[in-house]
């Protein structure tokens, strides 16, 4: 989409932005998403993808994040079908999850979100989110005011109750995500960068890899910390002819 060029100005968080004809009317907008336990949202929150924007990082403060999904909600004039795919339920936004075999759709993309929500254990009267949505009335948050047909909700709950409760054991059990802050801050602790040393970016990677080999594929973000780092004073950083380099004084 960010190639089209038949496009339609709108505006966004108060910026105005060129979005695809594919996002409008008459096309049907269907909207999936897996289930999980993450307080930012799932299908709503999958509207932050149709930004066309490669710098989107400037949208994530929830003052702004939220009011925008809802204007792009308001622009494209809606989501046509929702669907939460419950054949897993999944930890946040990791890649820890556990079977519930579970599927929620409806025409209100809000009220598949506070259903979910609510299957997955939150608390959708306290999640932003969904009340930036009821706020300018895009959808039902109230579950007493859903129509949930199918299988019985109460059957739903148990065994999405059971699966959170397989779930927390799963994470309880699991090793602590790879970081690449703490990564990084190992490395400075332990004198990597101290001079004489001038490390480059693929000296840093390796180095990484070395103490993890989670560490591997992750340039972009090894990156991004680092740049970090130098904004910050911890460490000294200037571009050389092949590579970034690296030092701390």
């Amino acid at each position: 989409m960010s190639d089209d060029t038949d496009t339609q100005k709108v505006t966004l968080a108060g910026q105005e932005m060129d979005l695809s004809h594919i996002l409008f009317k008459p096309n049907i907008f269907v909207n999936t998403h897996i289930f999980r336990t993450y307080e930012r949202g799932s299908i709503l929150k999958n509207l932050f993808g149709c930004i066309p924007d490669p710098k989107k990082s400037k949208f994530h403060k929830d003052t702004i994040f939220f009011p925008l999904l809802a204007d792009m909600y308001e622009a494209i004039g809606g989501i046509d079908l929702a669907v939460l795919d419950g054949t897993y339920l999944w930890h946040k936004g990791g890649n820890l999850c556990v079977p519930a075999n579970i599927l929620v759709l409806g025409k209100d993309a809000v009220a598949v979100e506070t259903v979910g929500a609510h299957l997955a254990g939150l608390k959708p009267e306290k999640m932003p989110v969904i009340q930036e949505f009821v706020k300018r009335g895009l959808g039902e948050g109230d579950l007493e005011e859903i129509d949930i047909v199918g299988a019985p909700f109460d059957t739903l709950k148990e065994k999405c109750k059971s699966a959170r409760k397989n779930l927390k054991e799963v994470v309880a059990r699991a090793p602590a995500p790879w970081s690449p802050s703490q990564a990084i801050d190992t490395l400075i602790r332990e004198g990597f960068f101290n001079l004489p040393n001038r490390r480059t970016r693929k000296d840093a990677e390796k180095a990484l890899e070395d103490h993890d080999a989670r560490a591997r594929g992750r340039s972009k973000i090894i990156v991004t910390t680092l740049t970090r780092r130098v904004k910050k004073g911890v460490l000294k950083g200037t571009k050389g002819p092949d590579d970034w380099i690296y030092w701390k004084d």
